[in-house]
């Protein structure tokens, strides 16, 4: 039997495919990795402690070695809950998002905005008309500048290397399985988001009961039933700049994903009740976990700091939204 070159493509595709998927059904198995780093991650409630049932794991899954010295170095080791603890589950199902702070380190922040600088030329500024994300002359719209856009983060080699450790990183993956369930998958291929002073931010957007006609949206759902949650479809906010209260960014309307109506007219671009949306303060490092059944958009920046972040969307294993995607 003759073996072509694409039969060899597709099963290197499937090979790699494979290795993801394995670690995202058992990685709460994996045992003792080594750790480069003594924070602990935490999530925006617990910020003292994680749960009893704890593993140690590498934060980069570097390898396997057991705690001790190493080329002459004591590394040692951060500990991670092994399942979305009773706090996450109830900040999450209240509000429709968590906040998981400190999940990159320092060193991975500066990582990744050290390879996005050496890209910056290649950011996309959505100028046209159609590519905009806020209407003009309303409280989301800014004073001017578009959004920028750059792509291909999983495609810089050693630069890409704190980048893919979201993928599976070991202080998300509780929440994955605990909101997407075990084999979950990425749905979008991420890409850096960035704004300078007085850029656009984006309409809200989304909603279970999509927020502007009123429909119910299947592929975005949320659901608890049983105890168990289940998202159609996850957003995952990695924050490389800090934003601060005021700053602007990424907002979100709390509990939304649970509204059996759309929002009243108005609300949509920020100009009415905006009591009601909420930009969260988050630093460098933390991530952002929102069901895109929760209505969620940004508001335009005023920091001096251009903003900055790594958008990740992930999907239960039987869930397909980008289509046009990986």
């Amino acid at each position: 039997m003759k073996i072509s070159r694409t039969h060899i493509m597709l099963l290197a595709l499937a090979s790699q495919r494979t290795v993801v998927t394995s670690f995202a059904r058992h990685g709460t198995s994996v045992g003792k990795f080594v750790a480069s780093s003594t924070r602990r991650a935490t999530s925006e409630l617990d910020g003292r402690g994680v749960s009893s049932a704890c593993t140690r794991l590498t934060p980069r899954l570097h390898s396997t070695i057991a705690d001790g010295t190493v080329n002459g170095e004591t590394e040692q080791t951060m500990e991670y809950p092994l399942e979305m603890t009773e706090d996450e589950r109830y900040l999450f199902d209240l509000n429709g998002y968590i906040i998981v702070r400190g999940v990159l380190t320092a060193e991975e922040v500066k990582e990744c905005n050290d390879a996005i600088d050496r890209r910056e030329s290649q950011m996309i500024e959505r100028k046209d008309a159609a590519l905009r994300n806020a209407v003009k002359g309303t409280a989301l719209y800014g004073s001017g500048p578009g959004r920028k856009d750059l792509g291909r983060v999983l495609e810089w080699g050693e630069d890409s290397k704190a980048f893919k450790s979201i993928l599976a990183h070991p202080r998300l993956l509780p929440l994955f399985h605990g909101i997407l369930g075990k084999g979950y998958r990425m749905d979008h291929l991420p890409f850096v988001i960035a704004q300078d002073r007085g850029a656009e931010g984006f309409q809200l957007h989304g909603g279970t009961i999509d927020c502007t006609s009123g429909e119910y949206n299947s592929y975005l759902a949320y659901n608890c039933h049983q105890g168990i949650i289940r998202s159609a479809l996850l957003g995952c906010n990695v924050m490389l700049t800090d934003h601060d209260a005021g700053d602007g960014g990424f907002c979100v309307v709390p509990g939304s994903h649970k509204s059996n109506f759309k929002m009243p007219d108005g609300m949509v671009n920020g100009d009415k009740y905006q009591e009601y949306i909420i930009q969260p303060s988050t630093k460098a490092g933390d991530v952002v976990l929102f069901s895109e059944g929760t209505v969620h958009g940004a508001a335009s920046w005023c920091a001096e700091h251009q903003r900055r972040v790594c958008l990740y969307r992930f999907s239960p294993p039987t869930k397909v939204y980008g289509r046009s995607y990986f």
